[in-house]
């Protein structure tokens, strides 16, 4: 299907809702639901934001800057998945329980204001992988008009570049508790560790990083083009200096790079297929 038609079947999709909230992290695929949704319907829409200890301060700053400059209205809900224990212990389904958390609050607030669907930015690419948040979406009843109108990933980008989007080739950024190994429990002091870590290599000028936190040890994941030059000696030692007052007795980096859900790897398939 030409994007031109699928543009076009987004803003119908949009526009038959009447009105609804839209779950919004900031990512492009979010921004740009939200962006079109606002474009479409106007105060009919508000860009919902969960705020918690698992979203790095800089992601919320940059979500509201963007809500901003396009007068995107925005309410910031704080949700209250480290509050529960299904959350906290952290197997395959944690993602489940955290989105679950999102469209409760979500739903109440819609029911409150008056407004008539939720929406999320999940877009086609997503359907193949692993993301037990969807199900949660599903039991919510939350719509998915990027799904819907078939847009992939980098048609989405191609989309919000041509609409002068600053975010469009934005890295993809999950929630700091994806980069915690499975079965160590999400706390608010190892997802400071995480966001802290993270900062110190964007700071060194890393653009594209992981820190997944495998207790005593942080094992850095860096995008490849960007590791030769992490690869020297002075490097090494300038980012050993960053991340061991943070409590990380040994610092490793993986040398096959940056790759988005990494910690997936050390699911057996059963539990990868009973999160479906």
């Amino acid at each position: 299907m030409d994007l031109t038609v699928k543009i076009g079947v987004l803003h119908e999709i949009i526009t038959s809702l009447d009105s609804l909230l839209v779950a919004y992290s900031g990512g492009t695929d979010s921004a740009f639901l939200a962006y079109t949704a606002h474009e479409m319907l106007g105060n009919r829409m508000l860009a919902v934001i969960a705020d918690s200890p698992s979203l790095p301060r800089q992601e919320l700053a940059a979500a509201l800057a963007f809500a901003s400059d396009h007068k995107i209205p925005v309410h910031i809900l704080q949700t209250r998945e480290l509050e529960d224990l299904n959350y906290i212990r952290n197997d395959q389904n944690r993602c489940f329980h955290c989105k679950d958390e999102l469209f409760t609050q979500m739903e109440t607030t819609r029911q409150q204001l008056g407004f008539a669907y939720l929406a999320y930015g999940m877009n086609l690419d997503d359907r193949g992988d692993f993301r037990p948040g969807q199900k949660a979406a599903a039991l919510h009843n939350a719509v998915a008009p990027l799904a819907a109108a078939n847009l992939t990933k980098e048609e989405i980008r191609t989309l919000a570049r041509e609409a002068g989007l600053t975010l469009a080739d934005k890295p993809a950024s999950a929630c700091l508790s994806s980069r915690i190994e499975y079965g160590r429990p999400v706390t608010p002091e190892n997802l400071s560790q995480v966001e802290h870590a993270e900062d110190a290599l964007h700071a060194l000028g890393f653009p594209q990083v992981r820190v997944r936190h495998h207790g005593d040890l942080a094992r850095i994941e860096i995008a490849r083009q960007d590791l030769p030059r992490a690869l020297t000696l002075l490097m090494l030692d300038r980012i050993t200096a960053a991340l061991r007052p943070l409590g990380f007795t040994y610092i490793t980096l993986d040398t096959q790079g940056y790759r988005s859900g990494s910690m997936n790897d050390m699911l057996p398939a059963s539990a990868i297929e009973s999160a479906h």
